[in-house]
Parts: C-alpha cells; structure tokens; sequence
C-alpha cells in the first residue's frame, strides 16, 4: 500500500488529473492495483511516466516493464502487483477501464 500511495503521490505532483485507483485483484491475476491516470497531452503522458520511474529509481524500485511510449497516447507501466495507466483523456474514454473493471473496488490513498 505504500507503493501505491507514493505512486499516486507523484503523479499527483506532476499533475496528472482523474487518478483512479482499482483493487482488481479478485478479478484478474496480472496485478493487484490499476492506478489509471490522465495526461492531457503526449508530451505529459511522457512527462509523467519519466518523472514516475526516475523517482522510484531513487527508491530502487524499477518497473518490470513500459509499454506504449513511443505514442504515448496510452502507457503502462507495470510495477508487477501495480499496473500503471496513463492515458490521453481520448483514449481513456474509449478504452474505459473504470467499466471494464466496473465491479472493482475504488481504493482511496
């Protein structure tokens, strides 16, 4: 629980907007947590995903793997129990994890 909190504090810091944390772990075994955020341009969406892992770099804690940077209209970045959405508002309306994972429940940190 503390890494989510530090992660949800940092991009929070970098303004990231309408961060939503999941507890999916009933409902899918890929992670525990979904932390979905908004990034209101591509150059944020970067901004926020290097400002997150070089932080948590200082810490030692390093993702397992990112994925969708080179557009970044949609980055995850997956810290193994804690997957990390960032998406362009666009994009995160029409993928709408908060629907998909409807009956999640909404974790507040």
């Amino acid at each position: 629980m503390e890494l989510l909190k530090k992660i949800v504090s940092l991009l929070e810091e970098k303004k990231g907007e309408d961060i939503v944390v999941l507890d999916v772990s009933k409902h899918t075994n890929i992670a525990d947590y979904f932390v979905i955020v908004t990034a209101n341009s591509t150059v944020h969406a970067r901004a926020l995903t290097d400002y997150l892992i070089e932080n948590l770099g200082k810490e030692g804690i390093y993702p397992d793997h990112v994925e969708g940077l080179e557009n970044a209209y949609w980055v995850l970045i997956d810290f193994m129990d804690i997957i990390v959405h960032i998406f362009q508002k666009e994009w995160r309306d029409y993928y709408d994890l908060e629907w998909l994972y409807s009956t999640a429940r909404r974790v507040e940190v």
